[in-house]
């Protein structure tokens, strides 16, 4: 069982899950065009959760299990995926076995399991006990009264029974001086550009991708361009692109740019005129020095240009475009950003997922105690 990916008459992808003789799994399948079609996930969310699914399917073939009872146990699979590498069979860990996958890993595929199984069981594909068994079923009746809700009316709540927890750990972030090491090291305006919409606005590197020109205002009243909003910024849209470039929220934001963004867009237009193919294009960001010129550049062509700068930089170790999008996060957090101003910027769903970045310096503690007003009575009693 493997995780493969489809494409649509429409040019619309997700993926699905698929056997050893490259059949399609159905349920798997109907779960996962629901979750890109139906509920609007990105298309990478079907390849996280074709994966989970696809060890799920792996582990019951390799134990004789029945796929639609197997939620019985659980903690065998994840006893399995901890201790079995992909290409693995059948694995007795000894003393001292190191694991093979970290408890994130694991918790990201008992997330798409639980959800897998619970499309099963509403659609009638699996037996209804299977939900006890992978959560915690209970009502509001032993919830104090403040939160029952105020029409006194019951409802049900469902906890997850598999989950490892998790060590908290700082947020992998580019660090300033490296950021300015690959921006120094880029070889052209357009990949300047690109360091900063990921550092300077936090874009994702597929949001990056998927800007076109219009996405970009850049005047100080932008009423002209049918913008009501002020001042220089850009719109992240979702959109189906030809380049893979997919914006992970479905709703679209407003990302206020600084006069270095502005400055290296400016820079980077006049170095895209210079190259007739791009003319047509109405994507921002396309490939103006190897062929096919004048496409729009992908998510994955920005995985190499760090990959190539981290070498030219000469860094220490490796800088993922996404460590420049927590750069972003966590400088706002430095500057004294709200949770709600990091949430609409950086264009979190949950605010839990903004949460992560306040991590505030001693530095910024101290200073803090130091804004508390001191009454100058308490001053007077002391000093008596």
């Amino acid at each position: 069982m493997r995780a493969f990916r489809v494409q649509m008459p429409s040019g619309s992808r997700y993926w699905t899950v698929i056997d050893d003789e490259l059949r399609v799994e159905p349920v798997a399948d109907r779960f996962l065009r629901e979750l890109r079609f139906g509920r609007d996930r990105a298309e990478s969310t079907t390849k996280a959760y074709a994966g989970g699914v696809a060890l799920f399917f792996r582990w019951c073939q390799r134990t004789g299990r029945d796929w639609t009872t197997a939620a019985a146990d659980m903690g065998l699979f994840m006893t399995w995926l901890k201790y079995t590498p992909a290409d693995g069979g059948w694995v007795v860990p000894g003393p001292g076995a190191k694991p093979v996958r970290g408890d994130g890993r694991i918790n990201r595929v008992l997330v798409a399991v639980r959800g897998f199984l619970s499309f099963a069981v509403v659609n009638k594909e699996a037996p209804q006990w299977v939900l006890g068994q992978i959560y915690e079923l209970a009502d509001s009746r032993d919830l104090p009264l403040e939160a029952q809700g105020e029409d006194g009316g019951l409802f049900y709540r469902m906890r997850a029974r598999h989950h490892l927890q998790e060590a908290e750990t700082a947020v992998d972030r580019a660090s300033d001086e490296e950021i300015v090491a690959l921006f120094a090291a880029c070889l052209s305006a357009r990949d300047r550009l690109i360091v900063l919409l990921l550092s300077r606005a936090g874009l994702r590197r597929s949001e990056a991708a998927g800007l076109r020109r219009s996405d970009l205002h850049l005047l100080p009243v932008n009423r002209s361009l049918g913008c009501d909003v002020d001042g220089a910024h850009v719109h992240v849209i979702r959109r189906d692109n030809v380049n893979g470039a997919w914006a992970k929220s479905r709703y679209t934001r407003t990302v206020p740019v600084d006069f270095l963004l502005v400055h290296a867009i400016d820079q980077y237009l006049v170095e895209r005129q210079r190259c007739p193919a791009a003319a047509g294009s109405d994507f921002l960001l396309v490939n103006l020095f190897r062929p096919p010129l004048g496409s729009p550049v992908t998510p994955d062509a920005i995985n190499e240009l760090f990959e190539a700068l981290c070498v030219r930089a000469g860094l220490d170790r490796s800088v993922a475009p996404h460590m420049c999008r927590h750069t972003f996060a966590s400088n706002l957090a430095d500057s004294g950003a709200l949770l709600d101003e990091i949430q609409r910027l950086m264009g979190h769903a949950s605010v839990s997922s903004s949460q992560r970045y306040l991590h505030p310096s001693a530095s910024r503690l101290r200073a803090a105690v130091g804004r508390v007003p001191t009454p100058r009575a308490l001053v007077e009693v002391l000093t008596r």
